[in-house]
């Protein structure tokens, strides 16, 4: 990844332009045409980097569930049960941390039933039993990954 990856990386988080070219103006804002911007993001999507581009929704005001699960995976199940997990629609969030739970990821689904049944699944599929955690209380934190190196104007515009 350079510079230019970086920046567009910083938009597309939380500023992805809601217009008929959205690559157009997401080059614009990084100083290169439309069709690199595109190739950029294509490339940084086959690689990973970028896991999905999609609007995040409030499950709970559309009726739907959502909640915060944590497994003790071994080093040997890792990229198995990532795998698995991050291959259902309802997943948010999944990522390592150093503890005895070592790997945390959010569930939005339609339904408490619906979500055993994925949680069920995922079981199934790799043989690790999942700690379910749904929230008694909803807190939104919005957290944005600086990646490049520039700086936000005053008026919240990428200098």
């Amino acid at each position: 990844m350079d510079e230019l990856d970086r920046q567009l990386l910083d938009i597309v988080q939380t500023g992805f332009p809601l217009c008929s070219r959205p690559y157009t103006e997401l080059g614009k804002q990084v100083g290169i045409d439309e069709n690199e911007a595109m190739s950029r993001i294509r490339k940084m999507r086959e690689s990973g980097i970028i896991r999905r581009i999609g609007a995040n929704f409030n499950a709970y005001r559309l009726g739907w569930v959502s909640t915060l699960c944590a497994a003790k995976v071994s080093v040997e199940l890792m990229d198995t049960f990532v795998d698995v997990v991050n291959k259902q629609p309802g997943v948010t969030h999944n990522y390592e941390r150093e503890n005895e739970f070592n790997i945390w990821f959010t569930l939005t689904s339609r339904s408490r039933e619906e979500e055993a049944v994925t949680l069920e699944f995922i079981t199934r599929e790799t043989g690790v039993k999942i700690l379910n955690l749904p929230a008694s209380r909803l807190y939104k934190v919005k957290v944005d990954f600086k990646m490049s190196n520039r700086k936000k104007q005053a008026d919240g515009q990428p200098s």
